[in-house]
């Protein structure tokens, strides 16, 4: 039996889990990794602290999982797209990592919009700017930080500097840099005409060769088998951006289904045999399946927000949880569920690190009274998110132009049957969800399955490694209420468009 490894990279957690040869679950491990906020809108990790924990867990799988290293036939990293992580001429990181909640660089992308930047970089990229990608935070290290840049050798996106650190070689995947601005979707090359564009002309030479997903990349070197158990030797493959990983996981492979995953990110997406080109969709980028492009909207508006109402409002029932990653959010939709669909909760707008409508648009709950109770507020905070993913879903929509089978839920939310058949209500779509618990982990250990010749494509490796649960449908009965209270939430967002500019000018000069 052959084994392969998925490590994926997250926003706040990374994961490494093994798998079979049909995607069976053979072991697993993960590890919080530290998220740094020295200013609002930043959000930074430490490079070498978040080395160190990739090979802890990498570690602790082989030991635990007592699979003879021999076996693990290959490996492949996934990670979360834009982002920032720069390595240095002198061989050590660069600055901080910087992770796709960043907001530093807004200012730049409202600048790029007015000044015909973005238009010019549309034609070329198929792409809108987006301030936490990496050209924007570029242009913010050159104006503010003019050192860094001085050092750099590579840019790499969060899982090729995670794969150069296990391989030694430097390799820019496709659907990583392609959803990034660096690359010109006629040619499928970096395009020095975007740099130049972003003032970063400077930089081209540190953009690394560009590879595909089921490429192998490179082989753990014999210092990295020291320090994860691995054998020296393994193949590693190109991996890929983790909602690509998870599409993958979640079998969509074509335009029959929605992706949706729902975890840090609002992340909905559908594979495409043509990008989107009149700027109605934000991002268009090569999905890892070759001929197809991925249509994507996105915004970092998910999830995360229930987490930081767990920890922040919430810390004595998270305390009382001997086992908080199951019970505590048992009661948590066991809370959601005692309160029908009918009634009203406040309006929550899920903005806490990102927002899909203004660049300084903040969390809130609007609607408030004194009936409303802890568990009011999660339920808002669950229909919340479930309408900001709606709010993206209709511009994909609009694009195809026709409806899909059905939606394929991925991420925290696809763990919750109550969250689940939330979504099928307000999206008007059945929703399945995947029997893996890590899909992107799973997504990405397909390219390694594929890269050493197991499956011919990934097409054919998602259709031997996946399964899905059965779906959740629409229910008539709630579908009327969650129609209205979206028109509220729509009403609410395009109310409060003159303030965002106020409060954010009042957080820069509490900062100065």
């Amino acid at each position: 039996m052959r084994y392969f490894v998925g490590l994926d990279n997250g926003g706040t957690t990374t994961k490494a889990v093994l798998y079979t040869e049909n995607g069976e679950e053979a072991g697993s491990a993960s590890i919080g990794t530290g998220v740094k906020t020295p200013r609002p809108g930043f959000t930074e990790r430490d490079m070498d602290e978040m080395w160190q924990a990739n090979c802890a867990i990498l570690k602790r799988l082989v030991s635990e999982s007592q699979v003879n290293p021999a076996d693990i036939a290959g490996v492949a990293v996934c990670g979360h797209g834009k982002g920032l992580y720069l390595w240095g001429k002198d061989g050590k990181a660069a600055y901080r990592g910087i992770i796709s909640t960043d907001n530093r660089a807004w200012e730049y992308v409202e600048r790029w919009k007015q000044d015909g930047t973005e238009q010019a970089v549309f034609k070329l990229s198929c792409q809108h700017i987006l301030a936490c990608q990496p050209v924007a935070l570029l242009a913010w290290l050159r104006d503010h930080e003019p050192a860094v840049l001085n050092n750099v050798r590579w840019i790499f996106e969060c899982k090729d500097y995670i794969r150069f650190r296990l391989t030694g070689n430097p390799m820019g995947e496709i659907t990583d840099y392609s959803g990034a601005n660096f690359v010109n979707l006629e040619t499928g090359q970096y395009d020095r005409r975007l740099m130049s564009l972003f003032g970063l002309e400077d930089l081209s030479d540190a953009l690394p060769p560009l590879c595909n997903s089921t490429d192998v990349c490179g082989h753990i070197t014999e210092e990295v088998a020291a320090l994860t158990g691995l054998a020296a030797g393994t193949p590693v493959a190109g991996g890929m951006f983790d909602i690509d990983a998870c599409a993958l996981a979640a079998n969509v492979v074509d335009d029959t289904h929605i992706c949706m995953i729902a975890g840090t990110w609002s992340i909905n997406e559908c594979p495409s045999k043509a990008p989107v080109r009149d700027g109605s969709v934000l991002m268009n980028s090569f999905f890892c399946i070759p001929g197809l492009y991925l249509l994507e909207e996105s915004s970092a508006t998910s999830a995360g927000n229930l987490e930081w109402f767990i920890n922040s409002l919430l810390p004595e029932l998270k305390a009382s949880k001997s086992d908080r990653d199951e019970t505590l959010f048992d009661e948590l939709n066991a809370w959601v569920e005692s309160i029908p669909a009918s009634e009203f909760c406040p309006v929550f707008l899920p903005f806490l690190m990102a927002s899909n409508v203004h660049p300084n648009a903040k969390a809130s709950f609007v609607g408030l009274s004194s009936y409303h109770t802890r568990k009011h507020l999660v339920r808002s905070i669950y229909e919340g998110i479930a309408f900001c993913h709606r709010y993206h879903l209709e511009k994909l929509l609009k694009a195809r132009g026709n409806k899909p089978e059905s939606i394929r839920l991925a991420g925290g939310v696809a763990n919750s049957a109550v969250w689940s058949q939330m979504f099928a209500d307000v999206m008007q779509l059945p929703v399945e969800t995947v029997t893996v618990r890590e899909a992107g982990a799973l997504g990405c250990a397909m390219s390694a399955a594929v890269a050493i010749g197991l499956y011919s494509n990934l097409g054919e490796a998602a259709c031997r490694m996946t399964r899905m649960k059965s779906a959740f449908y629409p229910l008539a009965e709630n579908v009327p209420a969650y129609e209205r209270k979206y028109a509220l939430y729509l009403k609410v967002i395009h109310s409060l468009d003159n303030v965002w500019g106020d409060i954010q000018t009042m957080i820069d000069a509490a900062h100065r």
